[in-house]
């Protein structure tokens, strides 16, 4: 019998809204996670929902060696208004041998000093989330965004009312709009890679990649 790939392990430290998040969400994915917040009443209260979770320092090496933090396959630091905190923590992490670490920075200096310090991801969850905002704002038929940097996203949308009928090839994407699609939401069901043939329909979903310019200005077709 094959076996079931094992679960992975993670450590987040700083148990506010975002760590919260993340933290509660890998456990729903089926993962093991240890969380580690210094307030032993934030402890207390997520204690039947995680996996396991602790109260501790975690600027302090001693107490992270005592839970084992190497051990982890990523650990998460989720601290956020405590830059010094986050900062200490993460150049903890790091000399112990932690294999993995991301960290939450609240802006981009933030970022660049993590990065600096050895951080392997420095996320920006409240800049994100403004630019994602920002899209549904100015392109209301933008349903999900995600920014690759450089100018370019991946945009999901609706397929717009003059493609409705049309095949992929047909529709000239690529060569009008310079855009790529990835996949394609029918429903219910996640076509990855369409053929050039597959013919659009009314309500399907769309997964594009392209420049920002060039996914507005197919947006533009559905106005």
């Amino acid at each position: 019998m094959a076996r079931k790939p094992s679960r992975l392990e993670f450590a987040v430290i700083g148990l506010g809204r975002f760590g919260r998040s993340v933290a509660l969400n890998l456990i729903e994915r089926g993962h093991t996670v240890l969380g580690i917040d210094r307030d032993p009443t934030i402890v207390q209260q997520l204690a039947d929902r995680m996996t396991q979770v602790v109260a501790l320092d975690s600027s302090n090496e001693d107490a992270l060696r005592a839970v084992d933090i190497v051990s982890f396959d990523t650990v998460v630091v989720a601290i956020g208004s405590q830059f010094e905190a986050n900062l200490l923590t993460t150049v903890a992490l790091k000399q112990l041998g932690v294999k993995r670490v991301v960290c939450k920075a609240l802006n981009e200096r933030q970022q660049y000093i993590l990065t600096r310090v050895g951080a392997d991801l420095v996320v920006l969850p409240e800049h994100e989330a403004g630019a994602r905002l920002a899209w549904q704002l100015s392109e209301p038929h933008v349903l999900e965004h995600l920014n690759l940097g450089s100018g370019f996203s991946v945009a999901e949308v609706r397929v717009p009312p003059p493609l409705v009928g049309q095949t992929l090839m047909q529709s000239g994407l690529r060569r009008r709009y310079g855009i790529n699609v990835l996949a394609i939401k029918h429903n219910e069901k996640m076509i990855v890679t369409p053929p050039p043939e597959y013919v659009f329909h009314r309500d399907d979903r769309m997964l594009i990649i392209g420049t920002d310019s060039s996914i507005s200005t197919f947006c533009d077709l559905s106005s």
